[in-house]
């Protein structure tokens, strides 16, 4: 039916539309890239915005970091320390989607403070969806720092919200909330 094997060599008449990427140079699309330092504290929300999120959040040192604030969306970098926790934490009009890059622990859900739930150990690679309402944890069991994102929607945390420790964002919270 065809003049060629469509299987021995896919680019005999079409070569790839994008670049190929060769090991040996530098990656061609890493200088696109808007989030140089994940510690800086510029929120570049409601501009167009990339990052390496899987570079970002390893690199994040901060407790809560917030590169991008919009009208109906944050994204938020965490550092969670060997041993601590987000906090148990009710968000009554924000639904929450986390992913693990690094790090290990156990997420709790409930609809109280007193029941929660849904156990769930989570790993770098896993994401977890939180709905507006829901009690909430993320305690680290691991021997490192997790390392994750979470998308607000919608955002959460004031624009430009940088938390260095969680004892800066359990004041701040409890002087604004």
């Amino acid at each position: 039916m065809y003049d060629y094997d469509l299987f021995s060599d896919p680019y005999a008449y079409n070569g790839p539309i994008t670049r190929t990427f060769n090991a040996q140079e530098p990656n061609p699309y890493y200088s696109l890239n808007n989030w140089r330092n994940p510690n800086q504290t510029k929120d570049n929300g409601r501009e167009p915005f990339v990052i390496n999120i899987n570079e970002a959040s390893k690199r994040n040192t901060n407790y809560r970091t917030t590169p991008w604030t919009g009208r109906h969306l944050q994204l938020t970098l965490m550092s969670i320390n060997v041993g601590d926790d987000i906090g148990l934490e009710q968000h009554r009009n924000n639904d929450q989607f986390i992913r693990i890059e690094d790090g290990q622990g156990i997420v709790m859900m409930g609809d109280s403070q007193n029941n929660l739930n849904f156990r769930r150990e989570v790993y770098p690679g896993f994401a977890f969806i939180i709905p507006a309402g829901k009690w909430h944890n993320l305690v680290n069991t691991g021997s490192k720092p997790i390392k994750l994102y979470s998308i607000y929607a919608p955002a959460h945390h004031p624009r430009g919200t940088v938390h260095v420790t969680k004892k800066d964002a359990e004041a701040e919270e409890h002087n604004n909330y």
